[in-house]
């Protein structure tokens, strides 16, 4: 891909996250880019604008089918995908048509029309549709699975108490000392396990032509059914978010239609409201402030 232009939110943050590693990885990028589209035929068109953690590209086979390109330093997080990708074998997702763990390269099917759930005005509406898929993805996790436990994501908040020294820094302690016990108590009670998606939400459902709405991009997390509803809680918008009517509303659609605990919804939104805070912080590549007032609001609901 000649002359390879990429935001320099994008640049900043391999860096950020990779060091010199992440570096060196830019700099053979459009090497790597090149060498994917003679590995399997592509033509490969310039990225998606809202390039993140990883270089996402439309593309083309040789066949007219359409795929997606996506390359990342080589990470855990990138393994656990295809995996997730490989055991869904399309079953409420895009498919993976093939991959390249140690290089960090995906190649994946491009869901078209591929407008996004937050296009919905209902959120009841992109609710149901959100719950339908989730249907689709929870399945029994094989036996030696490589999948990370909602448990060692918890360990996060253990990094923001070493950042501050064993305080909270510029996060109010009432809501971490909150996270770490509603961890600890939903962790010790949990239902078995299943392969949650892990970052379910409304930049994560597409519309498709195979089904009227797939998922893409797991992360790929062993934990129980209700852990997966914390990240739909936190989108699409800061507006909805912490709408307190809105949220106690969806809380309730989970509940009812998944027949799942309320209150283990509810504790899990928090811990994770809070977990995630923590992640922007750590990854200083977004706004915290809003999703600890999402927490606060959802501790709000689950006195009420």
């Amino acid at each position: 891909m000649p002359n390879l232009s990429l935001p320099e939110h994008f640049v900043q943050t391999q860096v950020n996250l990779y060091g010199d590693e992440g570096a060196a990885w830019l700099s053979q990028l459009p090497a790597l880019i090149d060498e994917c589209a003679q590995r399997w035929t592509l033509q490969v068109e310039p990225p998606f604008a809202s390039l993140s953690y990883n270089f996402v590209a439309p593309a083309t086979q040789r066949d007219g089918a359409p795929v997606v390109l996506k390359l990342g330093v080589p990470n855990p997080e990138l393994t656990s995908e295809v995996e997730a990708l490989r055991l869904y074998d399309g079953r409420g997702i895009c498919r993976l048509v093939d991959a390249d763990i140690e290089r960090g390269v995906l190649l994946i099917e491009r869901l078209l029309p591929g407008e996004m759930l937050s296009t919905l005005a209902d959120d009841a509406v992109a609710t149901a549709i959100a719950i339908e898929v989730m249907r689709q993805l929870w399945r029994p996790l094989p036996a030696d699975h490589p999948f990370p436990t909602t448990a060692q994501w918890a360990r996060g908040l253990e990094r923001l108490r070493a950042e501050f020294d064993g305080g909270t820094g510029t996060f109010p302690t009432n809501l971490v000392e909150q996270a770490e016990r509603l961890y600890t108590e939903l962790l010790a009670s949990s239902a078995e396990p299943v392969l949650l998606h892990g970052d379910l939400h409304h930049f994560n459902i597409l519309t498709a032509q195979r089904q009227p709405w797939l998922a893409i991009d797991p992360k790929g997390v062993a934990g129980e059914p209700a852990y997966e509803v914390g990240a739909y809680l936190r989108n699409p918008t800061d507006a909805i978010m912490l709408d307190r009517r809105a949220q106690a509303r969806r809380v309730d659609q989970f509940a009812t239609e998944l027949d799942l605990d309320r209150e283990r919804i509810l504790g899990w939104g928090i811990a994770q409201a809070v977990l995630s805070a923590w992640w922007c912080y750590e990854g200083h590549d977004c706004d915290w402030a809003p999703t600890l007032r999402l927490a606060a609001l959802l501790g709000e609901i689950a006195s009420d």
